[in-house]
């Protein structure tokens, strides 16, 4: 059975990210240090805006061209959560937060999980999308098929006047 290090980072980062206030705001001050936290969360938005859009661009671009956009799918949660820990308060997930900004990084995250994702594509057509080989549509008119259902007997309406 594997260690679970879920809960051992959820207890560990707390305890890191205080130590870390506390040996910043011994060497800039109480007032610089949550400046700096301020100033990495507006940093964070606009890198996150930037490079979010810049991602949905490029998996628009793939997906026209007939490409299967799972490298950018994967960059773009990798952006996601960087937003995430930016926007969190501290500087180690700050610096976690960056880190995943860098695309050589970020590489590196898709070459590690690359294995582990199956991409399963979709056709798309007049009638959305489609698994591709999954029979075909017939499209007929009303008078081009019969239901083998009996009719309903038709009741009369309320606006009829009888």
């Amino acid at each position: 059975m594997a260690f679970p290090f879920i809960p051992l980072l959820l207890l560990a980062l707390p305890l890191a990210e205080i130590a870390v206030f506390v040996m910043v705001g011994s060497e800039i001050g109480a007032l610089a240090t949550v400046g700096l936290v301020i100033a990495t969360t507006i940093l964070g938005s606009i890198l996150l805006r930037v490079q979010g859009f810049g991602i949905l661009t490029r998996i628009r671009e793939t997906m026209d061209a007939g490409g299967s956009p799972g490298r950018d799918l994967v960059h773009g949660v990798m952006v996601l959560l960087a937003g995430v820990l930016l926007f969190l308060p501290g500087f180690v997930t700050d610096a976690l937060g960056f880190l995943l900004f860098i695309p050589p990084i970020r590489d590196l995250g898709w070459r590690l999980i690359r294995s582990r994702i199956t991409i399963v594509t979709a056709a798309a057509g007049p009638g959305g999308f489609r698994r591709p080989g999954r029979g075909r549509t017939i499209d007929l008119d009303e008078d081009d098929f019969a239901r083998d259902d009996k009719p309903q007997p038709q009741r009369p309406s309320i606006t009829d006047d009888r």
